[in-house]
């Protein structure tokens, strides 16, 4: 919707103010937006469940084209506000269902998805639908490396993902960037080392002492084929995105997230699907948070927007 006809603050919020469209095959939809209000999963502060809502109305300030990556992202994906995943508030492992075959039909249709949650338990789900289609390496953003086995005797939380999305066989490995902080045990370390898929672990210590484009040069080395990319907010530092449930100081700024995103656009994968999760509204000042996600939602399509590109263009 044109902002110079129709004021951004006015008409219904979609992301991007984007058509609200659940028909993706007979539009020729190449990318949707979703939304999975819920955060049973949140072992800390709550609130992860508005921040689709959030998100979109932030995103109201984005534009049509891109000028660092020189790409109509909205054009080129065809791309809608798919609204969001009924989610069941009370039940974790039947959310992860319903997420599951929510995406599964965005797929199915020929789109990619791109996700707000939402705290970080959704992204099993996601990868049920996406996994079983693709099998991607995922590069995961993030403070924590949420591969711990339980919480309180509980398997599926938004710290238990990654291990639970490797023992189902979903994705063919895990580049963790971001990681920070303090751990439970020294133990914490080792699942690494053990793990049925290749897991690499970039610690923020080691980006501040090589640097961003030390960092940026590491993810062109290593990304390839399928990749999912699951962008956890917490991956940026607390001053930049307050809006989240736990939260690590030490992490990126907005900017160089901005910048590490975008600059997936100069490597040759496909982007298969893409997540930002663990914005909390209510923990938010100014909605800063959801400002950031919009943005970061908004390279991540424009980065599938130039791989598109480069394929219609043979």
């Amino acid at each position: 919707m044109d902002a110079l006809k129709s004021p951004r603050f006015a008409q219904p919020i979609t992301f991007a103010r984007l058509p609200l469209v659940r028909d993706l095959k007979g539009n020729g939809v190449l990318g949707a937006f979703v939304g999975v209000p819920f955060d049973g999963g949140a072992t800390f502060y709550t609130g992860a469940r508005l921040g689709p809502q959030f998100i979109r109305a932030e995103s109201r300030l984005l534009r049509p084209y891109n000028m660092d990556l020189d790409v109509y992202p909205f054009i080129a994906l065809r791309a809608v506000d798919y609204g969001d995943v009924d989610v069941i508030p009370t039940s974790v492992v039947r959310t992860l269902d319903r997420i599951e075959e929510t995406i599964g039909s965005v797929i199915d249709q020929g789109a990619t998805p791109f996700i707000a949650g939402g705290d970080h338990s959704i992204t099993l789900g996601v990868l049920r639908a996406v996994g079983r289609r693709f099998k991607p390496l995922v590069l995961h953003f993030d403070s924590h490396f949420d591969y711990w086995d339980e919480y309180w005797g509980e398997k599926y939380t938004h710290g238990t993902w990654v291990r639970r999305a490797i023992e189902e066989g979903l994705i063919r490995g895990v580049i963790q960037v971001g990681i920070r902080g303090p751990q439970y045990d020294k133990s914490d370390l080792e699942y690494p080392r053990n793990s049925p898929v290749p897991i690499r672990v970039i610690t923020m210590s080691e980006v501040d002492a090589k640097g961003i484009n030390w960092l940026i040069n590491e993810l062109r080395n290593s990304l390839s084929g399928s990749v999912y990319v699951s962008f956890d907010i917490d991956s940026v530092d607390p001053a930049y995105a307050p809006g989240t449930g736990t939260r690590e100081p030490g992490g990126f700024t907005s900017r160089e997230a901005l910048l590490i995103i975008r600059s997936l656009a100069n490597i040759n994968f496909e982007l298969v699907g893409f997540d930002v999760v663990e914005v909390s509204p209510p923990l938010d000042t100014a909605n800063i948070t959801s400002l950031l996600a919009a943005n970061i939602t908004y390279q991540a399509m424009s980065i599938k927007a130039r791989q598109v590109n480069k394929i219609a263009k043979g």
